[in-house]
C-alpha cells in the first residue's frame, strides 16, 4: 500500500484542519503528517492575532487541541521553512508539503505621511499586546488622541485594546508588559475611520456591541453619517447582520456621553489623503475627504477636505502574506499562485508537482477562522487524486527528518513541548486568578517546552 508523508508548514488553523481532513478523508494509502512552524508553539493567529479578551474565539483552540492531542500528527516548532529547513530537505523526507502560513503582516496604505513616526501597522500592534516572541516587549504609547484607519475587525480589536482600561484586562492571559504599557497609556480619544458608511462596515455584530460595553468610555458616532440612501435602507432591510449592526449604532445615537473619561469615535465617509506631521517628523493629525454615497453601495469624494489632530496612527487596511523561499508568489495580492490549492508556476501557468498552499496563503487575508475549512477540503482533496505526481523522497522514514534537525542543532519543540509550555503559562497565571500568563520569550519558551 502507497504511503503519504506529507509536511504541513504552519501549525495554525490552516495547518491543522488541513491534516485533520486528510486524516478523516477516504483513501487508498495510509498518512503520516509532520506540522511545521516557526514559532515554538502552535495555534498560529489564533494565540497571536486574536485579541485577549476575545476569550470565545480563542475556544476554537480547545478544537484545535482536541485535534493534536489525537496523536497521530507529529509537530515541530521553533524551526523556521528557508534556513532552519528548505524546500530541497522537503523532497528529501516527504511525498508533498501544504503551506499554510497565513498573512502576518500589514497591507501598505499609500498616502502622504504614512511612514512617518507615530504611524504603525495594526498588525505589528497585534502582535505585541498578543505577546509574539519576535517582536520588541515594549510598545510607545505616548499618545492622547489616536487614529484607527479601517472599518474591519482588526481594527476595532486595535481601537478598543487603546481605549479599555488596561486593569479589564487582568482577567485575559495579557501578557504583564502589556498590560504595564497601557496600565500607563495617556490616552483619551481613539478615531476609527472608514471611507464607506455605516451600512457599508467589515465587522461583525459581536465585535460593534463589545465596544459599546466597554467601562468608562464614551462611544461618539455623528448624526451626519445617518443620512441613509435608499440602498443603504435596503440594505438594513433585507441583510439580518446590517440590521444588526444599524441597531446598535442607533443606540449609541441616542446615548448621553461625556462622563467618560475616554471617548471611542466612529467617523464614517472619511477618506484618509494624509498624515500630518510637525516639525519634528512626527504624527500630528489625519487629513481626511468627506465621502457620500453613490447610490449603489460605494461612494464618491465630495471635496470637502478635514482634518482631526492625533499623536499616533494605526493602519488596520488589511494583512499581506510573506514570499517563501523557493516558492512561486504573487506579490501583487500576497499569496501562493495555486489553482484550488494546487501551486501554480506564474510563468508557464503549470502546477509545481508536490506543493499545495491553503488557507490566506492560498486566497488571501479574507473571511474568518472557519473558512479556512473548507479552503483546506478542497486542496486536500486535490493532494488526494494527484498521487502519480507525488515526490518521491530518499529519506521517507519518519525518524530521518528528527535526525536532520538535530544534526543541525535546531532545537525543536514538540507537542509535549506544548503540553509542558501550556501548563507552566496556566500555573503563571493561578496566583493571580487568571487563565494565564503568557510566556513571550522566545528562549524562555524553548526552555520551557524542552524542559531544559
Amino acid at each position: 500500500m502507497t504511503k503519504l508523508r506529507l509536511a504541513i508548514v504552519g501549525a495554525g488553523p490552516a495547518g491543522i484542519y488541513a491534516a485533520d481532513i486528510l486524516l478523516k478523508a477516504e483513501r487508498s494509502f495510509d498518512v503520516s503528517i509532520d506540522l511545521f512552524d516557526h514559532l515554538p508553539a502552535p495555534y498560529g493567529l489564533v494565540r497571536y492575532g486574536v485579541a485577549p479578551d476575545h476569550p470565545r474565539i480563542k475556544g476554537i483552540i480547545t478544537a484545535l487541541r482536541d485535534v493534536l492531542d489525537r496523536g497521530d500528527i507529529r509537530i515541530f516548532g521553533n524551526v523556521r521553512f528557508g534556513t532552519d529547513l528548505t524546500l530541497d530537505d522537503l523532497k528529501q523526507h516527504y511525498n508533498a508539503v501544504i503551506f499554510a502560513t497565513g498573512a502576518v503582516h500589514d497591507a501598505e496604505l499609500r498616502i502622504p505621511g504614512i511612514d512617518a513616526e507615530g504611524s504603525y501597522g495594526a498588525a505589528d500592534f497585534v502582535s505585541w499586546y498578543d505577546g509574539h516572541p519576535d517582536y520588541p516587549r515594549e510598545w510607545p504609547l505616548d499618545a492622547r488622541e489616536v487614529a484607527v484607519i479601517g472599518n474591519g475587525n482588526v481594527a476595532l480589536d486595535v481601537a478598543r485594546i487603546l481605549a479599555k482600561h488596561a486593569d479589564d484586562l487582568l482577567p485575559t492571559e495579557i501578557p504583564a508588559n502589556v498590560y504595564a504599557g497601557l496600565k500607563a497609556s495617556p490616552v483619551t480619544d481613539v478615531h476609527v475611520f472608514g471611507r464607506r458608511g455605516p451600512t457599508s462596515v467589515k465587522f461583525t455584530p459581536l465585535e460593534l456591541r463589545e465596544l459599546g460595553e466597554l467601562r468608562d468610555v464614551d462611544m461618539i458616532v455623528y448624526d451626519e453619517d445617518f443620512d441613509y440612501d435608499e440602498h443603504a435602507q435596503a440594505s438594513v432591510a433585507g441583510n439580518k447582520q446590517i440590521m444588526v449592526i444599524d441597531r446598535v449604532l442607533q443606540s449609541w445615537r441616542a446615548r448621553e456621553t461625556g462622563a467618560a473619561s475616554r471617548r471611542l469615535h466612529l467617523h464614517f465617509y472619511a477618506k484618509p489623503t494624509e498624515v500630518v506631521t510637525d516639525a519634528s517628523g512626527r504624527v500630528s493629525a489625519l487629513r481626511y475627504e468627506r465621502t457620500r454615497p453613490d447610490g449603489q453601495g460605494g461612494v464618491v469624494g465630495t471635496g470637502e477636505i478635514r482634518e482631526t489632530p492625533v499623536q499616533a496612527l494605526y493602519r488596520a487596511v488589511g494583512y499581506f502574506g510573506s514570499p517563501l523561499p523557493g516558492v512561486p508568489f504573487d506579490e501583487k495580492h500576497g499569496v501562493i499562485p495555486n489553482h484550488e490549492g494546487q501551486v501554480i508556476n506564474p510563468d508557464n501557468n503549470e502546477q509545481v508537482y508536490g506543493v499545495y498552499a491553503t488557507g490566506w496563503i492560498k486566497r488571501g487575508p479574507v473571511g474568518l477562522i472557519g473558512h479556512t475549512k473548507s479552503d483546506a477540503m478542497e486542496t486536500v482533496e486535490h493532494l488526494i487524486n494527484d498521487v502519480g505526481n507525488w515526490w518521491t523522497p530518499a529519506a521517507p522514514a519518519e525518524e530521518a527528518i528528527v535526525e536532520l534537525l538535530e544534526s543541525r542543532g535546531i532545537r525543536y519543540t514538540n507537542l509535549d513541548g506544548w503540553h509542558a509550555l501550556d501548563e507552566h503559562e496556566i500555573a503563571l497565571g493561578a496566583p493571580e486568578g487568571r487563565a494565564r500568563i503568557k510566556v513571550v520569550d522566545r528562549d524562555e519558551m524553548v526552555r520551557v517546552s524542552r524542559r531544559e
